[in-house]
């Protein structure tokens, strides 16, 4: 038990490391918060700061779940305690107590926990997103794509039905928190091909 609430609080302080925030700071002297959508994430600080500063937080937030997964391991806590890190860290991502709990979305958070518990099935979803992101280069869109097959493929590798419905909680959580991201881009809609793009660039 006790090792349980270890993991879980190890897993929400992992996720709230603020990688965005410390990047932006450093490269630009800003807070990602007031640019874009003020989403504290990766996809922000591609747009906001650079390139290559975004890939070093989308690998950064990725090793959050990543790394909050491994240690529940290390630790031989049950699937349960293991599955709740994992989750722990996506809920710092989003609330990070070192930032006031205004965080991102959790998608490379998502992605780092995935990677841990069905490595197989997202190494295939990888696969899967490269073909809307070259076909239409955006990135939220891309995502969702990618995201929508991760339930099936767990089943389809014969996962477990608990990992089933954690992958799919972890999806309606991600999709609630960007629901209002998504009706400012609405808009946006059919006059730009890349909808990620022509948003965050709306209040430059």
């Amino acid at each position: 038990m006790l090792s349980g609430f270890v993991v879980i609080v190890v897993g929400y302080l992992l996720g709230s490391i603020p990688s965005a925030y410390i990047m932006a700071r450093w490269r630009k002297g800003i807070d990602i918060r007031d640019f874009g959508v003020g989403n504290m994430g990766a996809a922000n600080v591609f747009r906001n700061v650079g390139v290559w500063e975004g890939i070093v937080v989308t690998l950064a937030d990725m090793a959050k779940g990543a790394v909050a997964i491994l240690i529940a391991q290390a630790l031989d806590v049950s699937q349960l305690w293991l599955l709740a890190a994992g989750f722990s860290a996506l809920i710092g991502h989003n609330f990070p107590i070192f930032t006031r709990f205004r965080g991102g979305k959790g998608s490379a958070t998502t992605i780092g926990i995935l990677l841990m518990l069905a490595p197989k099935e997202m190494g295939i979803v990888f696969g899967i997103m490269a073909i809307p992101f070259f076909i239409t280069r955006n990135v939220a869109f891309t995502i969702c794509v990618g995201f929508a097959f991760i339930p099936l493929l767990i089943w389809l590798f014969g996962g477990s039905v608990v990992l089933i419905f954690y992958s799919l909680a972890i999806l309606i959580f991600i999709g609630v928190r960007s629901l209002p991201d998504a009706r400012q881009a609405w808009p946006k809609l059919g006059k730009n091909k890349d909808i990620v793009t022509s948003h965050y660039y709306r209040r430059k």
